[in-house]
């Protein structure tokens, strides 16, 4: 008798399950970035960056990824919003879009282009402490008197091939 009895428990704690998990949110609903910041949000940690050997290869975005571009990568910041990173220690900055996803070593808030990391003044050093501070959520207009972060005008100007990323 205590195995039909068992089985009947154990029957209707599966069905529960199943009816649990079909219940469970599914689709690019369950899968929502998380909503944009309000400009001014800033949040302090370590900047690295990267370069060659991603120069060309596809993004977390989409995008293929040009070094030469005013792009960055952060963990959670929506694509395509645009934060401006401070070095805390010389109060350099940077404007740059969010493109991908990343860093991925403990401490590091967001991996900067080499472009980008160049304008900061940062690719000695590798890693630096910075403000990053969002400027506008996803497809706004850049900020006044910004140039495009898209765009290569943040370049090697002297053309050299420019030394391996921190990443």
């Amino acid at each position: 008798m205590g195995g039909a009895g068992g089985r009947l428990a154990w029957a209707c704690g599966l069905g529960l399950l199943l009816l649990a998990a079909g219940c469970a949110p599914t689709g690019p609903a369950a899968r929502r970035a998380a909503p944009a910041p309000q400009p001014g949000a800033e949040e302090r940690g370590l900047a690295s960056w990267y370069g060659h050997p991603h120069h060309g290869r596809r993004t977390a975005s989409g995008e293929i990824f040009d070094m030469h571009a005013l792009t960055a990568a952060h963990r959670t910041l929506p694509m395509g919003t645009r934060v401006l990173v401070i070095h805390a220690e010389t109060g350099r900055s940077v404007e740059v879009r969010i493109n991908d996803r990343g860093p991925f070593r403990d401490g590091r808030i967001i991996d900067l282009s080499y472009a980008a990391a160049r304008r900061l003044g940062v690719v000695g050093a590798g890693v630096v402490p910075v403000r990053v501070r969002v400027i506008a959520p996803p497809d706004a207009a850049p900020a006044a008197g910004a140039p495009p972060a898209g765009g290569a005008a943040g370049g090697d100007a002297a053309g050299g091939q420019p030394p391996s990323s921190s990443r």
